[in-house]
């Protein structure tokens, strides 16, 4: 571990658990990079997720955004070209697109597809799916209303999903943000990761929650304080 690391986990007590507040200050202490670093949670999840009924999978929209700028990509023709550019889609295109990627272009954050595009886009799956950007209506993907949904993503809208261990890895905010704005980010995110909470789900469902910056050590929250809070 080097110097600077040292110096950032000795202000963070590990055997603590910290309310948000607290948590949320002690993050410009401990980011020490010359970079603006990212900010991230892990959380927890007292679920099975090899049972189907138990997946946690959703998106929101971070008020402050998440800092890095999303290159989208939009699968439409007709009226909905113009919909998705001038929403600020930065490519919009139809088979054209799809056979530029099929050879290998992939030089995009995200994808947002009408439903009639998406006979077409299905064929990529092999490509998109293993890098989780295959367009999804339960995830506001697949939609006519595209102007919305470029509009959402480039405002900061991030998904978040359980992994094969039942936790749940999101960036909510850039260290230049500042404690306000992250914890604004960060109390939404935690919001509709409790909303998303499958009715199956028994015992407790927050299991524990961390935050660290990208180069910075882990800060543990109370988990308890964050159910009794929400």
């Amino acid at each position: 571990m080097g110097k600077n690391y040292n110096a950032a986990i000795a202000k963070v007590d590990t055997n603590k658990f910290y309310n948000i507040d607290d948590a949320v200050k002690l993050l410009p202490e401990t980011a020490t990079a010359k970079f603006d670093e990212t900010v991230d949670v892990a959380v927890r999840l007292g679920i099975d997720p090899k049972q189907s009924e138990q997946m946690v999978r959703g998106t929101v929209v971070l008020p402050n955004g998440t800092g890095k700028k999303v290159r989208v990509l939009v699968f439409a023709k007709g009226e909905k070209e113009k919909e998705a550019k001038d929403a600020g889609a930065d490519f919009v295109g139809g088979e054209d697109l799809v056979e530029k990627i099929a050879k290998g272009w992939l030089d995009f954050d995200a994808i947002v597809a009408t439903p009639d595009m998406m006979g077409s886009v299905g064929k990529l799956g092999k490509v998109l799916g293993p890098r989780g950007l295959m367009p999804n209506p339960k995830l506001g993907t697949v939609t006519f209303d595209i102007a919305r949904a470029v509009k959402d993503i480039k405002a900061g809208k991030v998904e978040f999903k359980i992994d094969k261990a039942g936790n749940v890895h999101v960036a909510f905010g850039k260290i230049s943000f500042g404690v306000n704005k992250l914890k604004e980010n960060f109390t939404v995110l935690l919001e509709s990761i409790i909303k998303a909470k499958p009715s199956t789900s028994k015992g407790t469902y927050l299991r524990s929650i961390t935050i660290s910056t990208t180069m910075g050590p882990g800060i543990k929250i109370d988990a308890a304080g964050v159910r009794e809070t929400f």
